[in-house]
């Protein structure tokens, strides 16, 4: 009895916590459908299409990521202050990520602008079932020129977006978001016919001005329910205290999505030396995964809403008590997610206009992402939590740092050094979260991240 108190929570608990996440995913949802719509769309233009905007996909995830690890190492101190009602300090925590995320923003544009055909190269390094590697070069180009103009509506977005989840007003993005999910979809079966990949990126990228206005115009116009937007573009200048607290405390975790972006990016890159079609395919299944995972995935984002509000209280057993009840719940929800990807295996890769052989490795692909789901859960809930409390730098380390030893090492050593195949490779390749799962509960357990880092 005591086992189950301490793991599930009453109702009013789980009411708390499906107020903040469900907003989350369906947000998140919304954007990973966007995805999906895209996807499915491009490939029925045919398996090179596909695969050349799969691969833009993943240089775009980097940038996505980045944005996220400067609005995260900024967005700790921001749950903490709203903790302690202070308007002033959400104020200028609004104002750094502004700053950093347009500064991001710039130099990734830069990048991509005048690197994007190498970077694109590097996972079309050969093709033994009869794939056209300069057409998937050429459309992954193209598609990736256009969406760099939105990435200036989507970093703005995210900064609106995190600091109004931050102060627990949730629904305003999760509008936002299926504002731009209707008109998305719209502009996709509208274009994609005409402009081809162009047509996906071009819908992408008006999808991201409309919904980057709509939460910008709610909160401007809505100061009463938050008031920390009052005058935030009166200037940029903020405290220098906390500036070099957010910096010192966001710095590892801006660094942390980039390295885990980039790591991530380089076993896909591995992944590719098998040809065009295990890109294609896995492609499909991570797809699949990255939109039915947002369901345990915003518990996971609102533990570090909820216990890092309440570490900001100092209420220590409190954040504890409500951590180890969420970790519970995530991974609860994350078995009838892994229970679904595997029912749903062998029909979703139908979808897509592309070769049987595509077809069957997606079936695979799907079945391993299902397998490594629980893992997932528990995983990105001990992340959160660890980034709850300040501890930035071993959440980096637990993060980006078993991805490059532990995920792409197995991926890189696994594809190079035996004769594997690539579907029982990648099974293998999933199980090594198991280990990154060990780790987390060591740490979790040992408590140090009970951090108020925000003191008078």
């Amino acid at each position: 009895m005591g086992l189950k108190n301490k793991l599930i929570g009453d109702r009013a608990f789980y009411s708390m916590v499906l107020k903040i996440s469900v907003p989350i995913m369906v947000q998140n949802g919304i954007t990973n459908l966007i995805t999906l719509v895209n996807n499915v769309t491009v490939g029925q233009l045919g398996t090179e299409q596909m695969s050349g905007v799969a691969i833009a996909n993943q240089l775009i995830t980097i940038f996505n990521m980045c944005i996220f690890g400067a609005v995260s190492g900024a967005g700790i101190f921001g749950a903490q202050l709203f903790g302690r009602k202070d308007q002033d300090g959400i104020r200028s925590v609004f104002r750094i990520k502004f700053i950093l995320c347009i500064a991001l923003t710039l130099l990734v544009m830069a990048v991509f602008g005048f690197m994007g055909t190498p970077l694109i190269s590097a996972f079309l390094q050969g093709s033994s079932d009869g794939g056209n590697l300069n057409l998937a070069l050429s459309e992954g180009y193209q598609y990736l020129l256009i969406m760099l103009i939105g990435f200036i509506p989507y970093a703005i977005g995210q900064v609106y977006s995190s600091t109004l989840r931050e102060v627990k007003e949730t629904v305003v993005p999760m509008r936002a978001g299926i504002a731009a999910l209707v008109l998305s979809v719209g502009l996709n079966f509208l274009l994609i016919p005409i402009l081809g990949v162009a047509g996906a990126a071009w819908a992408t990228v008006v999808s991201r001005f409309v919904e980057m206005g709509l939460m910008a115009r709610w909160t401007h116009t809505h100061v009463e329910e938050v008031p920390f937007i009052h005058g935030v573009y009166r200037s940029m200048k903020v405290p220098g205290g906390l500036a070099k607290q957010v910096i010192a405390k966001g710095t590892p975790l801006l660094i942390n999505e980039t390295l885990w972006s980039v790591g991530m990016t380089m076993i896909n890159q591995t992944y590719s030396v098998h040809g065009l079609a295990v890109v294609a395919g896995i492609n499909i299944a991570t797809t699949l995964s990255n939109l039915i995972s947002v369901i345990f995935k915003s518990v996971g984002v609102s533990v570090g809403i909820v216990v890092g509000s309440l570490l900001g209280t100092g209420d220590m057993d409190a954040a504890r008590d409500a951590d180890t009840k969420m970790i519970a719940f995530s991974v609860m929800i994350s078995l009838g997610v892994a229970a679904m990807m595997a029912a749903i295996s062998p029909l979703f890769p139908q979808l897509y206009n592309t070769t049987a052989q595509v077809k069957d490795l997606a079936m695979w692909f799907i079945l391993g992402e299902a397998v490594r789901t629980p893992l997932r859960a528990f995983v990105d809930a001990t992340y959160y939590t660890l980034r709850s409390g300040g501890k930035t730098i071993i959440t980096s380390v637990f993060d980006s740092g078993f991805v490059w030893l532990g995920n792409f090492g197995s991926a890189y050593v696994l594809t190079y050094f035996t004769q594997i195949p690539i579907v029982p490779l990648y099974f293998l390749c999933q199980l090594v979260e198991a280990l990154k799962c060990v780790i987390g509960y060591v740490l979790v357990k040992r408590g140090s991240w009970m951090n108020q880092i925000m003191t008078d």
